[in-house]
């Protein structure tokens, strides 16, 4: 009997002893490996082998990309007693919001983000560029009208508490002009007189890239994608260190380029375990199946396949499909556009255009089965505020929503058929649309209809109202030409046959403009409103500005002697 209450005890002692094993273990691994090791890739860890030795990077298929268990480590937060979030199970369809121009305020994303999501977006792509709130030696790179550290967080809460995921871009190799335009980075440029481009071979650039990476991720910690952009290198393979390397290692512009993705690609996933990796593909389409699959890059990042054409046909995407798969990927995702590809000056988005790029689109998501052994996983639909850091403010994102909306109904119902279209005129407030014209006629109940009706006047109207009023009235020409308002010389009896109508013109146009200003500064921050004035506003307003000053003063002068 005492025998067996021994060997009952021994076993209840072994119960609990196995109990808190488990329960150490689970202490340690809780939440998907979310401890912070804090550890760093140096070139030394053997992750692609010694990444000093630049000859053998693209050439031995052993130094393809592995993820080595020792390494992982993951400072990232999930959502409390939910485990990480497969997202990319299922298809996305991310809006892209580019902040590198006319970024909006929280207050107006508040609005939208509920929009995006009735309207069939899961996500959004968020291009911080300088509108990042980075801290430390990075300050030097954020705008004065930057997002603080509690507007990123408002803004991740908005889009979970909407069911939008949140994936950051951070370009990594071309488009780095907000980078390399400040003169402590100039040393990192590829070509020593363009901002563009990183030079990939000076230390200091994947350093300085860790650092921005580190900062971005940290405050995306429900982020389960991330996009590296990495398209349009600009002038890469022309600097000096380029040239150099390529000859010393028998290589090319294709490989240099890869072995730089790889250097931030392993940055990424020995330090952030479980963050996807995104990253356009226009590059990729110029380097060869061999190279990109002995990089191995395709085990750790999707090629986002871009194409904003209104017309083109499944086969010509098929041929980088194709090249993809048998370059190792898996899987693949698109990019479509709602405005800002049709001219780096664009006003007022083409609404046809768009829609049949997106129809475009549905046809390669449906012939993908046969053009390539790829699993798609989503789409972006991208809204470009500026072709670049240094060029104009193309379509606001306020004028864009109707042909965001028409775009994204297009591809939640395979089509823009009669019920896409009913729902979208009824969410935005719309009684009726033109698609060739680009035109919604009604009110309009969105966010930014206000900016979005009178960005449709100063488009249609203010240019040919002012040159209309300028250049054909024959009073102006005849009695009130540049000379004689250079010699303030007139007479009133003639100028004031004109004067009423052009005062009026000026009086209208400039309480409209009032108006506009107002509603934009709702929207967006002052240097954003002082540009959109700048560019579409004051090339035709100053023009009458400077008649009526003049006609003012000169009439005043009652007919006297032309000055000398």
């Amino acid at each position: 009997m005492a025998f067996q209450r021994s060997h009952r005890l021994n076993l209840l002692r072994l119960v609990v002893l196995l109990l808190v094993a488990l329960a150490g273990i689970k202490f340690l691994f809780r939440d998907s490996f979310t401890l912070e090791l804090h550890k760093h890739v140096t070139k030394d860890s053997g992750f692609w082998g010694d990444t000093g030795d630049t000859g053998q990077d693209a050439g031995s298929q052993s130094q393809a990309l592995e993820l080595p268990a020792a390494k992982i480590t993951a400072p990232r937060q999930q959502l409390e007693q939910q485990g990480p979030r497969d997202i990319g199970a299922t298809e996305m369809r991310l809006v892209h919001l580019d902040f590198k121009g006319a970024a909006p305020r929280v207050s107006y994303l508040e609005q939208v983000f509920p929009l995006l999501s009735q309207l069939g977006a899961n996500g959004i792509l968020i291009e911080y560029e300088d509108m990042f709130p980075f801290k430390g030696e990075l300050e030097i790179l954020k705008s004065p009208y930057a997002y603080s550290e509690e507007d990123i967080e408002r803004i991740q809460q908005l889009a979970e508490l909407h069911k939008l995921e949140v994936v950051p871009l951070v370009q990594t190799f071309g488009h780095v002009e907000f980078i390399l335009k400040h003169e402590k980075y100039q040393h990192l440029r590829e070509v020593e007189r363009f901002p563009n481009s990183f030079n990939p071979h000076v230390p200091d650039t994947l350093a300085l890239l860790k650092s921005i990476l580190s900062q971005v991720i940290e405050k995306h910690r429900r982020s389960t994608w991330i996009h590296i952009g990495a398209d349009e290198v600009f002038h890469l393979g022309e600097g000096m260190d380029s040239k150099n390397w390529m000859s010393r290692n028998k290589g090319d512009t294709g490989t240099m380029y890869l072995k730089h993705i790889k250097e931030v690609l392993g940055f990424i996933t020995t330090q952030y375990w479980g963050l996807r990796a995104l990253m356009w593909d226009d590059m990729l389409r110029k380097i060869s199946v061999g190279a990109l699959r002995e990089s191995g890059i395709a085990k750790h990042v999707s090629p986002v396949v871009w194409f904003y054409a209104p017309d083109f046909e499944a086969e010509q995407i098929g041929q980088f499909l194709a090249k993809y798969a048998e370059s190792g990927f898996e899987a693949v995702w698109f990019a479509s556009a709602f405005k800002g590809t049709t001219g780096p000056a664009q006003t007022w988005p083409p609404l046809s255009y768009h829609l049949k790029n997106h129809l475009s689109w549905l046809t390669v998501m449906q012939a993908l089965p046969r053009l390539a052994p790829l699993r798609f996983q989503g789409i972006v639909l991208t809204g470009w505020q500026r072709y670049d850091h240094y060029s104009v403010l193309c379509e606001l994102l306020p004028v864009g929503i109707p042909s965001l909306a028409i775009c994204l109904q297009t591809l939640v119902n395979g089509g823009f058929t009669e019920e896409a279209k009913r729902k979208v005129l009824d969410m935005l407030g719309f009684q009726s649309m033109q698609l060739e014209q680009s035109m919604c006629e009604g009110r309009g109940v969105f966010p930014g209809a206000e900016i979005y009706h009178m960005v449709e006047q100063v488009n249609g109207h203010l240019k040919d109202s002012i040159l209309k009023a300028l250049e054909e009235e024959s009073a102006i020409k005849g009695w009130f030409s540049p000379y004689h308002r250079k010699r303030q010389f007139g007479n009133p009896r003639n100028m004031e046959s004109f004067g009423s109508k052009v005062l009026k013109l000026h009086e209208d146009w400039e309480s409209f403009v009032h108006n506009l200003r107002t509603e934009l500064e709702r929207v967006y921050f002052p240097d954003t409103v002082e540009e959109w004035m700048e560019e579409n506003i004051n090339p035709y307003l100053d023009q009458l500005r400077d008649l009526v000053r003049d006609y003012r003063a000169i009439i005043r002068l009652n007919a006297r002697p032309k000055a000398m």
